[in-house]
């Protein structure tokens, strides 16, 4: 079962970051169509906020068709993330813990090695633009000619 933690100086409300934290754990894997998520009740003991913080963030979830309440029983796991293969995730995670590694002997900070990761994020979606873009393109002229 997940456990909820909370990063109040964030910045970012505490309902998405009950919905992140499950959607992470769907991508990683630790959670699985037919888990169950923890009640709105053990929630807001465990963490001290607002019943309906917890309601809002379950209801975004089922919203998006990843958990579904059923009556008297709970929320539960519908289905995972589409992404890569738990394999898959096992070999980069150990990739980028090669990498961070690496960083730290070169003498980044957690703080030098977030901003390198966001830039190299940021650069990459460019670059997924760009491409999508160009195909886009070339599909165009396609169908003109």
């Amino acid at each position: 079962m997940i456990e909820f933690n909370l990063d109040r100086g964030s910045g970012v409300s505490t309902y998405l970051q009950l919905v992140h934290q499950v959607k992470q754990a769907l991508r990683l894997g630790t959670l699985r169509p037919g888990d169950q998520l923890p009640t709105a009740r053990e929630v807001v003991e465990r963490l001290a906020i607002n019943p309906n913080t917890v309601l809002k963030a379950y209801r975004e979830l089922e919203r998006e068709g990843l958990v579904e309440g059923r009556p008297g029983m709970g929320t539960f796991v519908r289905e995972g993330v589409a992404g890569p293969t738990l394999a898959d995730h096992t070999r980069l995670r150990r990739s980028l813990e090669a990498w961070v590694r690496e960083a730290r002997a070169a003498g980044l900070d957690q703080e030098d090695l977030r901003a390198l990761f966001a830039a190299v994020l940021a650069g990459t979606a460019k670059e997924d633009t760009a491409e999508e873009d160009t195909a886009e393109e070339d599909t165009a002229k396609e169908d003109v000619a």
